[in-house]
């Protein structure tokens, strides 16, 4: 954009990128929206709209407007204390978005499967090598950054479906589990699984061979490993709390 000077964003180390002046509560949104997405924040992570406003260095209204937007979009919770949250983790939760997401990016993988092409691969392919050099480095901003190329990595199948109805309900979904997301990589065990990849290769291959069911398997597998990880520490959570498993 030639026009409107653009105001840099204060919060560096949360990868916030620069507002313009130009539709700034669209800019406002579209990045919170971003940040949700690739887990920027955490499950009950305050979101104060004074503090947001000061980061982006705008007044507070286009940060209500976002707010209020995400809200609407079950991404965050309006609180009445001019705040908002990032929703908890909750076991209900949980098992509502994984089974939301196995079904709808399972379906929306076979209706693309068939438009891949030999390029498509090999930026699929680009993406997993580039979510591993990312990944040995297990600091913060590293693990965001791993976070955004598996967005990227799924998003480039799910565009191939070329569905306008489907992909804005993943986009949703995504932008609902992005905190889960988030606190899944900070749960994995480099040890057992050092990348985290190895289902992207399986599924790749899968869709390589055009084999629906062994694409389905690598996909559900991929996103249960986050939901599962998830899983066992509420597990060990109530264990140390002494609750019943389950409740």
């Amino acid at each position: 954009m030639n026009k409107p000077a653009s105001v840099q964003v204060l919060n560096a180390e949360n990868g916030l990128s620069p507002i313009t002046r130009e539709t700034v509560n669209d800019k406002v949104y579209a990045e919170l929206r971003r940040l949700l997405i690739h887990g920027a924040f955490a499950p009950g992570e305050m979101l104060r709209i004074a503090d947001l406003a000061e980061k982006f260095q705008t007044s507070t209204m286009p940060v209500r407007d976002a707010l209020s937007r995400l809200a609407s979009e079950h991404a965050i919770e309006v609180l009445p204390n001019r705040s908002a949250r990032v929703p908890a983790i909750t076991r209900d939760r949980l098992e509502d978005l994984w089974q939301a997401r196995r079904l709808i990016e399972g379906q929306v993988t076979l209706i693309a499967m068939p438009h891949l092409t030999a390029d498509d691969f090999k930026i699929l392919r680009t993406l997993t090598e580039d979510c591993e050099r990312t990944f040995v480095n297990r600091s913060p901003a590293s693990i965001r950054a791993a976070i955004e190329l598996n967005h990227a990595f799924h998003s480039h199948i799910y565009r191939a479906a070329g569905s306008r109805v489907l992909i804005p309900v993943i986009e949703s979904l995504w932008l609902q589990s992005g905190a889960f997301v988030q606190k899944a990589a900070f749960l994995h065990d480099e040890k057992q699984d050092p990348a985290g990849t190895h289902h992207h290769w399986e599924l790749i291959n899968a869709l390589e061979q055009r084999d629906g069911d062994a694409a389905i398997t690598a996909l559900n597998n991929d996103i249960a490993r986050a939901f599962n990880l998830i899983r066992a520490q509420l597990d060990r959570d109530d264990q140390q709390a002494g609750a019943p498993h389950g409740a």
